[in-house]
């Protein structure tokens, strides 16, 4: 019973439970419970973005050979673009053929304030996108939890330091250090992980509640379903091409996956996601390459959800867009989605500006979904967690890379804690 108390999924899923009982029974108790989710995230957040710093240099100039770094960046980039763009098609065809939309009373539907959204997405042009990727400052890019600005200043530094011979291979050992040091802060952290989870699913619950969903249930179903297709088909194909299963690999990182049920941030599995990679047999280089850019430009759960919601706003308003219109969506989210971990309120802002930049489907219809956002957060976030890892997986396996025998052991290390056998 103490190892089952001890157990971090264990507690995340019982928390999660727990959430959703309270915001059911006792909703204004919920609602009073969202600074509980919201310090969790807090804490996450604030260990981000020095993380993705120092695991992407310490990634770059690990691999040393720029040349390889530039193999490695090449090949991570054009499979989150065929895979994201992939997720983003599937999307359209699955809200097309389900119509989740089609016969809803826009009026009798439970809206909320989109002010704030509207007006970022209206000012989040394609040209703002590209110059936002470049901060004006390093410090404020950190300050700010800018990822994407990050991201960029990360690969420019480890570049430079790759550059910089003997003096970058000690500022390099300096930063896999540091790194060490922040694994153990976020250690710490993941302790009152089920307190974040639990205040986040009984505000969740509290504020929107059930019954106010049920019109907006079918299109629930049907974007959970997608994703479902999309991780259980297409990822479970890729993975089988390159001699993984699927299934194994997503028992092996379920505490992720149950820790980002609860909190809806797949940030919050980041530290944990780059060890167990690398225990599982994946490059170290390649592990703290691909990850941390995925966090950016690798988002299918986000991709399908996007494509989702904005066709489902045309069907509500009862707007006919044409194949050729949809082919125009599919070509602009392929580009807005990119920047969606980039720009504070992420989907939202990025669904906003697509709207705006169409302008054919009516911006007022983001309002219907805030009541059901929160509740395919969590889909989106599980999307995104694994389908960045199986990109680690496809890329490390490439580039031959990746330790058979790593992967052997873990699992078997797994199995030996499952049972108490094993304390490491």
């Amino acid at each position: 019973m103490q190892r089952l108390l001890n157990n971090l999924t264990f507690r995340v899923l019982t928390a999660v439970a727990l959430g959703v009982v309270v915001g059911i029974l006792w909703p204004d108790a919920g609602k009073a419970l969202k600074p509980l989710g919201d310090t969790f995230v807090n804490l996450v957040r604030m260990v981000i973005a020095p993380i993705i710093f120092l695991t992407i240099v310490a990634g770059i100039a690990t691999i040393g050979d720029l040349k390889h770094v530039g193999r490695v960046g090449g090949k991570a980039f054009l499979y989150f673009e065929v895979v994201t763009t992939f997720a983003l098609a599937i999307g359209l065809v699955v809200v097309n053929v389900t119509k989740p939309g089609a016969g809803l009373d826009v009026s009798a539907m439970a809206k909320g304030d989109i002010s704030r959204y509207a007006q970022a997405g209206e000012q989040m042009k394609f040209v703002d996108y590209l110059v936002h990727i470049v901060p004006s400052s390093v410090v404020d890019a950190f300050a700010k939890g800018e990822i994407l600005q990050v991201v960029f200043f990360a690969v420019l530094f480890g570049v430079a330091l790759t550059m910089s011979g003997e003096v970058g291979r000690n500022i390099t050992d300096g930063c896999e250090r540091l790194a060490q040091v922040f694994f153990k802060l976020v250690g710490i952290i993941m302790h009152v992980a089920p307190l974040g989870a639990f205040g986040a699913m009984a505000f969740t619950v509290g504020s929107f509640g059930l019954k106010t969903l049920l019109p907006l249930g079918r299109l629930m179903l049907d974007v959970y379903l997608t994703m479902f297709i999309f991780v259980f088909v297409v990822l479970n194909i890729i993975c089988r091409l390159y001699g993984f299963s699927l299934w194994e690999f997503i028992k092996y990182i379920r505490e992720e996956i149950l820790l980002v049920l609860g909190t809806s941030s797949s940030e919050a599995a980041l530290p944990s996601m780059l060890e167990k990679l690398e225990r599982y047999g994946c490059s170290k280089s390649v592990v703290r390459l691909v990850i941390p850019t995925g966090y950016s430009f690798n988002l299918d759960g986000t991709s399908i959800y996007l494509s989702m919601a904005l066709i489902f706003i045309a069907q509500v308003f009862r707007v006919d867009l044409s194949i050729g219109q949809q082919i125009g969506i599919l070509l602009i989210l392929m580009l807005t989605s990119k920047g969606a971990a980039g720009v504070t309120g992420s989907g939202f802002i990025v669904l906003a500006s697509t709207l705006a930049a169409m302008r054919v489907v009516p911006l007022e219809g983001l309002a219907l979904l805030l009541g059901v956002d929160r509740f395919m957060s969590e889909a989106r976030a599980i999307v995104n967690l694994v389908g960045n890892g199986v990109a680690t997986l496809v890329i490390s396996r490439s580039e031959t890379a990746f330790d058979d025998s790593k992967r052997a052991a873990a699992l078997e290390h797994q199995h030996l804690q499952r049972l108490g056998l094993s304390t490491g």
